[in-house]
Order: structure tokens, then sequence, then C-alpha cells
């Protein structure tokens, strides 16, 4: 096996990013696509691209002749053979998935741990394409993929704990962070994205507010906290009984989306209020008490409102309906 070779089987707009954060982070890395051709010319691009990147500041100095001393195009065989870890990221389709897999089972070591960047396919469902699929598990890159940080590690009933841990270990070596994930269509991030998009789309269709304003209310309110803490987190700082008098008023209105979850309610009767209210919640409160981490919230809040001031308005538009 290569010592450190690792390879990637689509070097599309997902797989190239993949192939572009490996080699950042120091590894050799071979793409293949679905000719030669294509993984040739993605990598010319991946190139181009790292070099447009570091003149912008978002990649190092020098990242093009990183990925041009880094990368190689290889046909899907010659890619796999003798490598270390292999990312697939071919299109989200079950059967081009399944195809991928079954030839990278035979061509690459016994040994080699094989991810999938599935964003939404069970892994179990694909696990029985690929020969010892106890190497096999999904690992969800999210887009842009270079400058996403968080990473979906899930593996399928059958994933042997020492894959887990490799894969884990290889997002660690590029500077990202891996959160395990049950296998559960969909994991976390899209259940928890498209439950969002969808009571948005909800929301518009109803005529209580259009597209613009949706997202202007949720870049900044949710979205604006989002970046420091998670919907638990937000929820115990509000305080956690004020969560369950709002999902009531919800429940009325709204019998079949927004029943109390059971998690919260089990808060709610234990006297858990939040770290705010009554110290505890679904977090534990910080050394220094609430005040720390109220304090930390505010600076972060004044971060961003500063980092939104230098960046400017996002260039979109919106249109007055759906297109046709």
């Amino acid at each position: 096996m290569s010592e450190d070779a690792y390879a990637v089987v689509g070097s599309g707009y997902m797989g190239g990013g993949i192939a572009q954060v490996l080699a950042l982070a120091g590894h050799p890395v071979r793409i293949s696509d679905v000719s030669i051709e294509v993984a040739v010319g993605n990598r010319e691009r991946l190139i181009a691209e790292a070099d447009a990147f570091a003149a912008d500041g978002l990649f190092p100095e020098g990242a093009a002749d990183v990925m041009a001393e880094r990368l190689s195009a290889h046909e899907l065989e010659d890619a796999v053979a003798g490598v270390r870890f292999v990312e697939e990221a071919v299109p989200e389709r079950l059967d081009i998935k399944q195809d991928a897999l079954r030839r990278i089972g035979e061509a690459a070591p016994a040994d080699a741990v094989v991810g999938s960047n599935t964003s939404s396919i069970a892994i179990g469902t694909m696990a029985p394409s690929i020969a010892h699929p106890e190497r096999f598990l999904g690992v969800h890159f999210s887009n842009p993929s270079p400058f996403i940080p968080a990473v979906e590690v899930i593996p399928h009933a059958g994933t042997d704990p020492a894959a887990v841990a490799f894969a884990r270990a290889v997002i660690d070596s590029v500077g990202k962070v891996s959160a395990l994930v049950e296998d559960k269509t969909g994991f976390v991030l899209n259940r928890l994205q498209f439950a969002l998009l969808g009571e948005a789309a909800r929301v518009v269709e109803e005529g209580v507010a259009s597209a613009e304003d949706v997202d202007a209310i949720i870049r900044g309110t949710l979205g604006f906290r989002l970046p420091f803490f998670g919907p638990f987190a937000i929820a115990d700082m509000a305080g956690l009984d004020t969560y369950g008098f709002v999902f009531a008023q919800l429940r009325a209105a709204y019998p079949d989306r927004f029943p109390t979850p059971d998690l919260l309610q089990a808060q709610i009767d234990a006297g858990r209020f939040g770290v705010g209210k009554t110290g505890t919640g679904f977090l534990e409160p910080p050394a220094g008490g609430a005040a720390e981490l109220i304090a930390y919230r505010n600076r972060a809040y004044v971060a961003m409102s500063r980092l939104l001031a230098e960046l400017g308005p996002a260039p979109i538009g919106y249109a007055s309906s759906p297109e046709e």
C-alpha cells in the first residue's frame, strides 16, 4: 500500500474541492472521473482555481504549485490502486455510486478505507456494492468543501471502528471538524437544512412574507447566531420554558407540524429551563457560569456585525416569482 496517497473518485465541483483540501494538507491525491480526459481537464481546472483563490487570499500563497505537485489524474482503477483512503464523490444517484463502489472495491487494497460523499443516501444501502464493506462509511463534506469546516462521518452497521477512527484522523489532518452521525437517510445536515427550506417555502406560499424577506429574517436572526451556537445552545440561552410555550402556540396554529419534542419536554418537566434561568438545560454551565457564556455571545455577535459591515451585502437578486 502506498504510504500516504489518497484518491478521490469523481473530480467535479465537490470531488475537486475535496481533492484540493487533501492536497493542501500535504497528501498526494489521485483524481479520476468518467474518463481520463475529464480527470485531466479537472486537474487543470483545480490548479487554475487554486491560483485564483490564492490571489483572493482564500488559499495560501503558492497553492497552485501545491496542486500541480500533489494532484494527478488517472483512470479509476489506477487512481485507487495502493492508496490508504478513497473518497467517492460521483453524482448523487444510487446506481452511479453502486457502480463506482464496485470498481473501487475490486481495485483498491482490501484495507483501504473508503468514504462516500453522499449527502442523503443511507450508507448501508450502498455497502453491499463494495468488497470488504467493513472499511466503508460516509464521509460527507459540505459545499463548498474547501471552506466549510465540518464533515459528517457516517458508519453503517457493519463498519469497522478502526475505519471510523482512520476517517476522522484524515478529517483532522486537513483541519476540519468531524461529527459522528448514525446511518439514517439525510443524516443530520440535510434533515435540518431541508426542514428549514420546507418551512420557509410554506411561509412564502401562504403569503406570510416574500422569499427576500424570509432570507433577510434568517440572515439577521437565526443565521446570525448559528456560526457560534447550535439550536440546543440557542434554546438554552433563550429559556427552555419559553420554547415550550412557543411550541404550544405553533402546535395550536399548525397542529400537524410543530409537536413539542420529547427531549425538550423532559427538560421542562425536570425544571431545567436553561443556563440563563436555572443554570442547566441541554448545556452544562461554563466554569464562569451563565455570565461567561453571555459575555462570549455578545462579543461574538458584535464581531459578526463588523464582519458583515466589512463584506457588505451579498450580490443576490430575487425573482418576483419562481421560474417556470
